[in-house]
């Protein structure tokens, strides 16, 4: 995530989904399919990484 906080409860959930996107896009085949196979699909596993990426404890 950056280190600025976004304007809007909005834009800080488009940005979380934006960079969990490529986040998918970087995992190699083996790590997809693991997903794919506990989440259903591949919406239902991005929206677990963005859910995930915006309960994270931020760095300080």
């Amino acid at each position: 995530m950056t280190d600025t906080l976004p304007a809007s409860p909005d834009a800080a959930v488009l940005d979380a989904a934006l960079q969990m996107v490529e986040v998918w896009n970087r995992l190699s085949a083996e790590k997809q399919a693991m997903l794919l196979k506990r989440f259903g699909t591949q919406e239902n596993a991005l929206a677990a990484l963005v859910t995930t990426q915006l309960l994270a404890p931020t760095k300080s």
